[in-house]
């Protein structure tokens, strides 16, 4: 089985031990490691198959030019508060869904999950480096993190059982996850 993408295991930074998002961050740090452990459970062309979602047709590829623009998104606005330049959030996320889905439409799978690790370094440095709690900190951080990994988390578990059980009558395996990936990382998650 080859793997889908990079290892993402080690941020550029750590929290400090009293980073006033600890827990969010501990959270974000577990729901990203179980969604990359799924994508690297597939193949490259596997992340490229439709039925992720359906009308319309989304890929493993979409979910990560999905999230990877909102982890960049989210990355700028904290940014801007530790600059002082922070406007608020008022912002229309169904616009940005559709504008983010255009800008990564053609963008293949590993430009895809390249540029969701980078959001994600990027988006984590910046939230490591806040000083204080504030509602729009932490109105991103769910927004990007641990609650919009949660919303796609449910549908690619089963999207990747479902990819990982055709590999397996495509190759005649009797066993469609032999390594037990995919039943791992959700009990790990619901554990």
């Amino acid at each position: 089985m080859s793997e889908a993408g990079p290892s993402t295991e080690t941020p550029a930074a750590q929290p400090r031990p009293d980073h006033p998002y600890l827990a969010e961050l501990e959270a974000e740090h577990r729901g990203w490691y179980e969604l990359a452990g799924l994508v690297r459970s597939l193949t490259p062309e596997e992340c490229l198959v439709p039925g992720y979602y359906l009308a319309p047709d989304w890929t493993v590829r979409d979910v990560a030019a999905h999230l990877g623009p909102w982890l960049a998104e989210a990355e700028i606005q904290l940014e801007r508060m530790s600059a002082g330049t922070y406007e608020g959030h008022d912002i229309d996320i169904d616009a940005l869904n559709a504008a983010f889905l255009e800008a990564m439409r053609d963008q293949p799978w590993d430009v895809a999950w390249t540029q969701a690790n980078a959001g994600r370094t990027r988006m984590l440095q910046e939230w490591y480096a806040l000083r204080e709690q504030t509602d729009e900190a932490a109105w991103w951080v769910r927004k990007s993190g641990p609650e919009h990994y949660a919303e796609h988390l449910g549908p690619l578990r089963e999207w990747v059982d479902e990819l990982i059980r055709r590999r397996a009558e495509a190759t005649g395996s009797t066993t469609p996850d032999p390594d037990g990936l995919a039943a791992d990382l959700n009990a790990e998650s619901t554990g």
